[in-house]
């Protein structure tokens, strides 16, 4: 139900969140030139109506139609939502909007799939053109005389019991839901799909609207993340609150407080209770906002509010701020030392479960448990990432003792007896071109991922379900000795540096490369495209940037570099503190990425390792 919910939040986001721009202009134009706007304009004030009646549904439209038909599912999305702005013309039909727009684009979508190689040859633009002006008349047609007038009753009777909460002073209750809903990723479902057009119908009708104010509040938020920072005994949770107080009271960024709930529950109270206070207060000073705030931050929490409530807007942010910090802080002083990392990576899961990633697990070919041989890990050059995740899962398998080959290879050369692909999101569609018989696990990183639990635990019952004697089959080896070669030098292990962006951090381990004698000069800049293209984070604090599969010409001879950074470079929405670089031929280096995986399983170790240890006990470790 849950998932369900989130991934019917994250489409209705999909259609508004692209068009915020355009609510915010339509909000500015509404504050500054109504009669009782800041600079009142009757000519400029005229253009609010259209705004509002056509150009966001319109847009709203377009976006939902696109998503389900491309850009001619757009254009019909648009034209029949004509049809439902003429037929409800007292309402403005942004839910109508939201409902005719992927209608409008899976109709084109399943009339272009009818027609896939059927079309007769040189009437192709004719046969496009045509569908959607007679299908987009036919959609309009509907939306005037069914749509429009159905959403119209659905408005009223959401207007209504929004009333009967406002009349028996019920409406502070919504934030026991409200500020729940925010850390379980439930929030877009909630606001776009009803307080939004509830608040414009009101906000169309009065100037402004307390349903803006319901969510993107930032005074919640605000007090919680000051409890933290003052009574945290976590130093690291502590110093780390006055950072994410910019980000979420200035930048609007409400996930960034997830965590902070996550890590210890019971706080969420001192939210709920902050929120309920200012929205009765809203409600009994009948504030309200012009336009929705997007993102919720204070500056655009504030530019949203009328001029004659200016004082009382920011004083509704006040007391939530104030009510959540003196409900949060004894909660926070007894809550004793708790993981913000944990906490992090229990957020991350989630957001990723929300956007469907966890529920959609496994594509590609059907391939049956029972069924599996070989698991190929892919990245894009085949020589780091996906070696270290090949090496994790390997070893984590074998006790499982299924007779399993876990290998790995760059994405566009696996193997054709591969039965399962692993790789990141952003390559699937090659993984899949390149092994259309296997079956494919897309993850975020190779180390760290929900759907590679999941893929683990399918493997577990497998393992329940078979003959404890059932042979072991260790992967390929090459026997042949070798001579030694030294891929990891003293002189390429850097400890104690200080924090710097990602792509500086990359140059760093590529420059580093490169006066060791391992690369060339173009190498550093194939290591930057190589994370512009897919991340390298891999989990567990650590990052291995390596270049493209097109650089391997630039690599002289096999060589590794450990960079450790004490307090980390921001990947995205994660922090590395080893940014291991790496330049192979072959695999002479594969032996230090193993080395490095059997590392991670030791925790007491790795926190040593990412921190603390210095360049011997890294070479000790590594090499």
């Amino acid at each position: 139900m849950k998932n369900a919910v989130q991934r019917f939040g994250k489409f209705l986001s999909s259609m508004v969140m692209p068009n915020i721009g355009a609510f915010i202009a339509w909000g500015f134009i509404t504050a500054l030139f109504i009669e009782k706007g800041w600079l009142p304009n009757a000519q400029l004030a005229t253009l609010n109506g259209p705004m509002l009646n056509y150009l966001l549904p319109v847009l709203i439209a377009f976006q939902g139609g696109k998503l389900i038909g491309g850009d001619r599912g757009g254009v019909m999305g648009a034209i029949a939502t004509i049809g439902v702005i003429v037929g409800a013309p007292d309402y403005p039909m942004l839910m109508g909007a939201m409902v005719m727009g992927p209608l409008a684009g899976f109709v084109i979508k399943k009339f272009d799939q009818a027609m896939d190689g059927r079309m007769p040859a040189g009437f192709e633009m004719l046969i496009n053109n045509f569908s959607i002006g007679i299908f987009g008349m036919l959609l309009a047609i509907v939306g005037y005389y069914a749509i429009g007038p159905f959403m119209s009753a659905v408005l009223v009777v959401l207007k209504g019991g929004v009333q009967v909460l406002v009349d028996h002073s019920l409406l502070p209750l919504a934030a026991i839901f409200i500020e729940p809903a925010k850390v379980l990723f439930l929030n877009n479902a909630i606001n776009h799909g009803i307080f939004t057009p509830i608040g414009i119908e009101q906000a169309a009708e009065a100037g402004k609207s307390i349903m803006y104010m319901l969510e993107a509040n930032p005074g919640p938020g605000l007090g919680l993340l000051l409890a933290y920072w003052a009574f945290s005994k976590d130093k690291a949770t502590k110093d780390s609150a006055p950072g994410a107080i910019i980000i979420h009271f200035f930048g609007g960024i409400h996930e960034i407080y997830f965590p902070y709930i996550l890590m210890n529950p019971l706080v969420i109270v001192g939210p709920i209770a902050g929120n309920i206070c200012a929205i009765l207060f809203y409600s009994i000073t009948k504030a309200g906002l012009v336009g929705p705030s997007a993102p919720g931050s204070i500056i655009a929490f504030m530019s949203m509010s009328p001029k004659s409530s200016i004082v009382i807007t920011a004083l509704g942010v006040l007391i939530a701020a104030t009510v959540s910090f003196l409900v949060s802080s004894p909660i926070v002083k007894m809550a004793g030392s708790k993981s913000l990392e944990d906490a992090q990576k229990k957020t991350s899961d989630m957001k990723a479960e929300s956007k469907g990633q966890a529920a959609e697990v496994l594509s590609g070919a059907d391939v049956k448990a029972d069924d599996i041989k070989k698991i190929v890990f892919a990245c894009d050059a085949g020589m780091g990432s996906s070696a270290m995740g090949a090496t994790k899962f390997r070893n984590r398998i074998k006790p499982l003792n299924l007779g399993i080959t876990v290998t790995n290879t760059s994405v566009d050369n696996v193997p054709a007896d591969a039965d399962v692909v692993v790789c990141q999101y952003i390559l699937q569609d090659r993984a899949v071109k390149s092994a259309p018989q296997a079956r494919l696990v897309a993850i975020g990183n190779f180390l760290q991922d929900p759907n590679l639990d999941t893929f683990y635990a399918e493997l577990e019952g497998r393992a329940n379900g078979t003959s404890a004697s059932a042979p072991a089959v260790e992967p390929e080896v090459k026997e042949e000795k070798k001579a030694k070669k030294a891929v990891l030098k003293k002189e390429g292990i850097k400890t104690g540096l200080k924090s710097v962006d990602k792509e500086t951090a990359i140059r760093a381990a590529g420059q580093l490369l490169c006066d060791l004698g391992f690369t060339n000069e173009d190498y550093i800049q194939a290591m930057v495209d190589r994370e512009n293209m897919v991340s390298t984070y891999m989990g567990m604090g650590v990052a291995i940037p390596h270049g493209t599969s097109n650089a391997k010409e630039t690599v002289k001879k096999s060589g590794i570099v450990v960079m450790q950074y004490p307090e980390g470079v921001d990947f995205g929405d994660e922090k590395a503190y080893l940014v291991i670089g790496i330049a192979g031929v072959g695999d002479e280096h594969l032996e230090i990425l193993g080395n490095i995986v059997a590392s991670l399983e030791d925790e007491e170790l790795l926190e040593t390792l990412k921190k603390n240890a210095d360049v011997d006990t890294i070479m000790k470790t590594f090499g």
